[in-house]
């Protein structure tokens, strides 16, 4: 496997249980890393965590709210001890709400916002105290973040989920930059997917259509088709795969950058 082999690594997955975090943990896994998954969706979580160890993985279940700093530090720490050490952190965990602007609800919008936002902030301020000189891992790593197509198109319906995936590219890219700065040897990345038909995307689907914005089911998808020059939504696999590489040495001179997983739906 070379430079995409992450044996000997330990690797915290936010949002692990289901969805694109499931899949971003078993290609983690694949290329050889122990994952915890960190979620607040224990039944699921544990579940996914039998199913990498039959597989022959080092796995590890963590309930973790990513939008509070005590669950932070407690799966951060709990990670460490049980696992020997933390490598890699993936903050995926999100939410999407879709909903017009004229429309728009004051407590969905803080939802997202404390999830997507607050959550992966507090994610890299974790990662960031553990893998630094002196802190509990202190031996470097690497941050991926999960931003979204949504932070560099305006595509209707999601116009405060689309403004928290571009808090989340910012994030990503300050947080670089101190990191390097005051050398950390902690490289911050993020991707960006396009619409995946997870849970998560065949809901927004089904919302634009009931805001009036699409015909049909078919319809939306076909929009979203129509401004993708390869052709097709994306798949799971696409993101993860796309992870596992800004997580690798492969992209060891990469930091501060966000990776469009899309399909060229955002050129």
């Amino acid at each position: 496997m070379g430079c995409y082999d992450l044996t000997g690594r330990t690797a915290l997955v936010t949002g692990g249980a289901r969805g694109l975090g499931a899949s971003m943990a078993e290609a983690l896994a694949r290329a050889g890393a122990a994952v915890v998954i960190g979620d607040v969706r224990e039944e699921l979580g544990r579940g996914c965590v039998d199913a990498l160890a039959r597989s022959g993985a080092a796995a590890r279940f963590e309930r973790l709210d990513v939008t509070d700093e005590a669950s932070w530090g407690e799966a951060v720490i709990n990670t460490i001890t049980a696992m020997g050490g933390l490598d890699i952190v993936v903050n995926n965990a999100g939410v999407e709400v879709s909903g017009l602007v004229v429309d728009l609800d004051p407590r969905a919008v803080r939802r997202m916002l404390d999830v997507n936002v607050l959550g992966t902030a507090l994610g890299i301020k974790h990662a960031f105290r553990a893998m630094r000189p002196g802190g509990p891992a202190g031996d470097g790593g690497a941050v991926v973040n999960v931003a979204s197509v949504a932070a560099s198109i305006a595509f209707p319906g999601i116009a405060a989920y689309s403004a928290t995936k571009s808090g989340v590219d910012r994030l990503t890219r300050v947080a670089a930059v101190e990191a390097g700065r005051l050398g950390y040897g902690v490289r911050v990345n993020c991707v960006q997917p396009g619409l995946v038909p997870t849970r998560m995307g065949e809901r927004l689907t089904r919302d634009v259509v009931a805001f009036g914005l699409f015909a049909s089911v078919r319809e939306a998808v076909g929009a979203v088709v129509g401004r993708t020059p390869l052709g097709r939504l994306g798949e799971p696999a696409d993101v993860a795969d796309a992870v596992v590489f800004l997580a690798s040495d492969a992209a060891r001179f990469i930091t501060g950058a966000a990776l469009p997983v899309d399909g060229g739906m955002g050129v």
